[in-house]
C-alpha cells in the first residue's frame, strides 16, 4: 500500500465519521490524540524508545483490544488523564511537558463507539514500518493538506503551500548548527521543511557528531502558535518527522506579538507566513511594548519581531501581503527601519490563487540582518532591491491549475547560490510568457528588460520615487484594462444603468411570453417604486 493510499484510505474515514457530527478539522485533531498513542507503541515495540512514555492504562494496547462502549468509555478515560496527568483517583500519573501538550483539553468528539472502532482498527492495518520508510511525517502532512484543501473547514484559509515552502528553504539554505524560528508556526511546515534540507544534506544527520545531531533534534527548531489545537497538529506533525524539541516540543504555545515572542533568544534563520488581519484585542492582541512602531496590522507588527530577532547576519524568508508594501504612515516607517538595519535584498511578487484565502496578493521578502559586508552595521543596509514579478500573465491556480515548484524555478534560478542573496545578479527574465504582458506607462516600452520579470531598483530610487513604497511593478496582464484610460465614472454609470435597462426590458417579454404577465406587471410596479418614478395624479 503506497503512502498516497494510506492517506486516502485513512481521509476516507472521514465521510464515514460526518454521520456523528465530525467534521475534517475535528477529524484531523482526533488522528492526533490516536495517532501520538500508536507512535509510541510502536516505537517502544521495535526499541526506538527505551521506556515507554505513556502511562499504564493509557497505551494503545487498552484501546485496541476493546470495542463498543468499553472503547468509547475507555478512551475518554484515557484522554482525560492524559490532560490532567492524574489518574480518576487524582494520583498523579505523569508530568511530561510533551504529552500534557499533545493531549492539552483533550476531548473526544466522537459518540458512536463503532465509529471510534473503526479508527482504531485503520491505524492498526497500517504497515508501521513500510509508512515509517516512506516517510509517515508526510503521511500526516498528507493529511493536514487534504484538510486544509477543504474550505469549509476553515482549517486553510492562508495554508502556505508546500511548493513555496520548499523554495524558500532553498534559496534561505538552512545548516546544521543554525537555529531555525517560525513565531507563527502553523502546523510546522517551514521548521519541517528547514529540518528535511539539512538532513539531505547530512546523510540523514549521520554525518555530524552526536552532540551535532542531539543539538539538531532537539535545540535547533523552535516555533510559537497561537491556538492549541493547531499546535497539537504541529507536535505530531514534528515528532513523525523525527523533531522532538525541548521539553513542551518544537512549537510552543504563546503569541509571538505579546510575551511570548519578546522573551525568544534570536535566530540565525527566521521562515515564517504570519497571519493576515489587524489586532482585535484578545489572544491575538498585539501587546509587545518593545516592537518601535506601534501598529495595529499584525503583519507590520510581525515584520518589526522577525528582523529585530535575527543575530547580526540572520536569514530570513517571510510571506506578507501587498498592503505592507505599501501601507503608508507606519508602514513606511517600518520598511524604512527594515532597510536600514537589513539588507532587503529580494522580493517574490507571487501569483493570485494559490492560498486558500482566493484574491489574497502576497510577498516573499528575503533579507539578511546587517549589511553583506559588515553584519553588525545598523543604518543603510539596503544598497539594492531586485524584484522577481511573478504575479503578471500567470495561470489561475487553483485545484484545477496546482501551483507548483516547477514555477519556482526560475526565480530560484536567478536568485543565486548564495543563501545571502549577494550572488552576483544580471536583470532579464522572461520565463511564463513575461514578453507577451504589456507594460505599464512610463516603463520604456522598447527596452527589452521592460517585459522581464527580474529586476532590480535602487534604495535612493524607491526612496526618491515611490516614498519608500515597496509595491513596485512594471508589467501588466496584457489584457487588463488600464485604470487610467477608463471613462469619466458618471459614464461608466450611465452605461451600467442602460445595459440593465436593456436586461429588464428583455426579462420582461421573456415573462410575458411564458405567460406570466401579472407576476412581470407586480415587479415593474416594485421596480417603479424602488426608483421613485410612479406615475402623479394630475
Amino acid at each position: 500500500m503506497t503512502q498516497n493510499d494510506i492517506v486516502q484510505k485513512l481521509w476516507n474515514l472521514c465521510d464515514v465519521l460526518r454521520d456523528d457530527g465530525i467534521n475534517y478539522s475535528d477529524y484531523v485533531t482526533e488522528l492526533v490524540m490516536l495517532l501520538f498513542m500508536k507512535m509510541v507503541h510502536e516505537n517502544t515495540e521495535s526499541d526506538l524508545l527505551k521506556t515507554h512514555i505513556l502511562p499504564e492504562g493509557c497505551r494503545w494496547t487498552d484501546l485496541n483490544s476493546k470495542s463498543g462502549l468499553n472503547l468509547l468509555d475507555d478512551y475518554k478515560r484515557i484522554l482525560l488523564a492524559l490532560s490532567s496527568g492524574k489518574d480518576a483517583n487524582g494520583k498523579q500519573i505523569h508530568n511530561d511537558l510533551l504529552i500534557s501538550a499533545v493531549y492539552a483539553d483533550a476531548q473526544t468528539r466522537l459518540r458512536e463507539p463503532r465509529h471510534l472502532e473503526q479508527l482504531v482498527k485503520a491505524l492498526d492495518q497500517i504497515d508501521w514500518y513500510s509508512a515509517q520508510q516512506d516517510g509517515l511525517g508526510d503521511l500526516y502532512e498528507g493529511l493536514l493538506e487534504k484538510n486544509a484543501s477543504e474550505t469549509k473547514s476553515g482549517a486553510g484559509q492562508y495554508f502556505t503551500p508546500r511548493a513555496l515552502i520548499n523554495s524558500m528553504v532553498r534559496c534561505i539554505q538552512p545548516q546544521a548548527g543554525e537555529t531555525v524560528q517560525d513565531p507563527a508556526a502553523g502546523t510546522a511546515g517551514f521548521l519541517i521543511a528547514a529540518d528535511a534540507y539539512i538532513k539531505q544534506h547530512t546523510d540523514d544527520l549521520f554525518n555530524l557528531p552526536a552532540k551535532d545531531q542531539k543539538f539538531q533534534r532537539n535545540k535547533a527548531f523552535l516555533g510559537v502558535e497561537l491556538v492549541p489545537s493547531t499546535r497539537r497538529m504541529a507536535l505530531m506533525n514534528c515528532l513523525l518527522h523525527g523533531m522532538e524539541g525541548d521539553d513542551e516540543g518544537v512549537v510552543h504555545l504563546g503569541n509571538a506579538l505579546g510575551m511570548v515572542g519578546a522573551t525568544l533568544a534570536k535566530a540565525d534563520i527566521i521562515l515564517a507566513n504570519p497571519p493576515f488581519g489587524t489586532s482585535k484585542g484578545g489572544d491575538a492582541s498585539i501587546t509587545r511594548d518593545d516592537l518601535t512602531y506601534k501598529t495595529s496590522n499584525k503583519q507590520l507588527a510581525f515584520l518589526q519581531h522577525i528582523y529585530r530577532n535575527l543575530k547580526p547576519g540572520g536569514r530570513a524568508a517571510v510571506v506578507l501581503p501587498d498592503n505592507v508594501l505599501f501601507e503608508a504612515g507606519v508602514g513606511n516607517e517600518v520598511r524604512r527601519d527594515l532597510m536600514n538595519k537589513c539588507n532587503l535584498h529580494t522580493i517574490l511578487r507571487l501569483p493570485t490563487g494559490i492560498f486558500y484565502a482566493q484574491g489574497v496578493k502576497t510577498n516573499v521578502l528575503f533579507f539578511t540582518k546587517g549589511h553583506p559586508k559588515d553584519k553588525l552595521q545598523d543604518e543603510n543596509c539596503t544598497t539594492n532591491v531586485w524584484i522577481y514579478d511573478l504575479r503578471t500573465n500567470m495561470p489561475s491556480f487553483g485545484k484545477r491549475t496546482p501551483f507548483t515548484e516547477e514555477h519556482l524555478t526560475p526565480f530560484e534560478n536567478v536568485f543565486g547560490k548564495k543563501a545571502d542573496g549577494t550572488s552576483k545578479r544580471s536583470e532579464g527574465e522572461w520565463s511564463w510568457n513575461a514578453k507577451e504582458a504589456d507594460v505599464i506607462e512610463g516603463a520604456a516600452e522598447n527596452d527589452d528588460l521592460a517585459k522581464s520579470r527580474w529586476r532590480v531598483f535602487s534604495r535612493d530610487w524607491i526612496r526618491d520615487s515611490k516614498g519608500d513604497s515597496l509595491d513596485i511593478s512594471w508589467l501588466k496582464d496584457k489584457d487588463s484594462v488600464d485604470a487610467a484610460n477608463l471613462p469619466e465614472p458618471e459614464v461608466l454609470a450611465a452605461e451600467a444603468m442602460s445595459e440593465l435597462t436593456e436586461a429588464l426590458r428583455e426579462m420582461d417579454g421573456l415573462m410575458r411570453a411564458l405567460g406570466a404577465g401579472d407576476e412581470a406587471d407586480i415587479q415593474k410596479q416594485l421596480l417603479q417604486d424602488v426608483l421613485g418614478i410612479g406615475s402623479e395624479s394630475a
